[in-house]
């Protein structure tokens, strides 16, 4: 009986642990970075989301290898990536890399990013909504 309570005890506090990081990008392999991404993703405020998501992928064009680049976001909230990513394009201004060069700044790339998202929006067709559906007649006719 005693076993059973430690085992339970043992559970409830690992399920505790497990779920405490949340927040915290997972960097074990590239297939649990890009759920937990996703995951934060869907949980940030809507002002954040593209500048995280911005941040994360200018990350990964600096970090080629797979073993770098998940040593470098493993354990990492929104915000530390937020800030690498800042560092990042501080970086690559100073050095003069075309991406860039059209920016002042961070800001003005997050803003220029979000109006170019909702351009896409704007622009985008349903796929239910097709030109040449077949017509149905509801009209009763006499044959």
């Amino acid at each position: 009986m005693k076993a059973s309570h430690g085992f339970i005890v043992l559970s409830i506090c690992l399920m505790l642990n497990a779920c405490g990081n949340a927040n915290h990008i997972n960097g074990r392999s590239m297939k649990t970075a890009l759920k937990s991404v996703a995951i934060i993703k869907e949980r940030l405020p809507a002002s954040q989301r593209v500048e995280f998501e911005v941040a994360y992928w200018s990350l990964r064009n600096q970090i080629k290898d797979d073993a770098e680049f998940l040593k470098a976001i493993d354990q990492k909230t929104p915000a530390d990536i937020i800030e690498q990513g800042k560092v990042g394009f501080a970086k690559n201004k100073a050095a003069g890399v075309a991406e860039v060069a059209g920016y002042d700044n961070w800001e003005q790339m997050i803003a220029k990013q979000i109006e170019h998202r909702g351009e896409q929006d704007r622009g985008a067709v349903d796929p239910k909504d097709k030109k040449a559906y077949p017509i149905v007649d509801y009209k009763m006719r006499s044959m």
